[in-house]
């Protein structure tokens, strides 16, 4: 996946790739007929839900092979080490539920996802259920989520439209750890988040391209600290 320093701009990418359906998510991210077989249901239930329910914009459903399910695939291909994934505000599963289908086969890998609305925690235990997903769904709110409700701190923080970047890093350095790495889904204002969130916040950064979206990108985040302020001076 392509990278550029932050502050270079999150909008130099390639063509995004062209994600119709099944085969051509195969081709991309090179996966089992057992993990298209999951997605597969995954979307079955997501079309049922949807119908009487309101999970996911219906405006995107037409493109959920690249919009859903491939935007939150790319970034198994940042953190194909990672082990303990924590995913904020999934929503319907987006990231979290996607990456833990995907890395399904890893016998270690644990997905733990935080959503506050009880109707997407269900939803996203039926699909669990149904594709044997990795997954533990804490349906609470982040700021409720406490670090001792994980084994380890998690190796990966994941989350897509959840937040700005100044607020959903106060919302996510409560469960850093030293080694922990952020992978946030953000838009075209990335780079401006992320100088807005030096304010308050001492961190070192990246802007990965979107493989999916010319104005996107992924913003990685380590060694996150609360920046201290120097007192003024009577």
């Amino acid at each position: 996946m392509s990278e550029t320093a932050a502050g270079e701009g999150a909008n130099g990418a390639k063509t995004p790739l062209a994600i119709e359906g099944p085969e051509d998510f195969s081709k991309a991210f090179d996966v089992s007929r057992e993990t298209i077989h999951s997605l597969c249901i995954y979307s079955e239930l997501l079309s049922e839900w949807q119908s009487w329910t309101n999970l996911v914009a219906a405006s995107t459903l037409p493109d959920l092979w690249s919009r859903h399910f491939a935007d939150s695939a790319q970034l198994t291909l940042l953190a194909p080490e990672a082990r303990l994934w924590l995913d904020l505000g999934s929503g319907a599963g987006f990231p979290g539920l996607v990456v833990a289908i995907l890395k399904a086969a890893e016998p270690d890998f644990r997905m733990h996802v935080v959503e506050s609305n009880q109707r997407k925690c269900r939803f996203m235990a039926e699909v669990a259920e149904a594709t044997n997903a990795p997954v533990e769904i804490h349906n609470l709110r982040i700021e409720n989520m406490k670090p001792n409700e994980l084994p380890l701190s998690p190796q990966v923080i994941s989350a897509r439209a959840l937040a700005p970047l100044p607020r959903l890093l106060g919302l996510a350095a409560p469960l850093f750890g030293r080694e922990t790495r952020g992978l946030f889904l953000k838009g075209r204002d990335a780079n401006h988040e992320i100088e807005t969130a030096r304010r308050d916040w001492d961190f070192t950064a990246r802007c990965h391209r979107s493989l999916t979206s010319a104005d996107s990108a992924i913003v990685e985040i380590a060694h996150l600290a609360k920046r201290q302020r120097k007192a003024k001076r009577k």
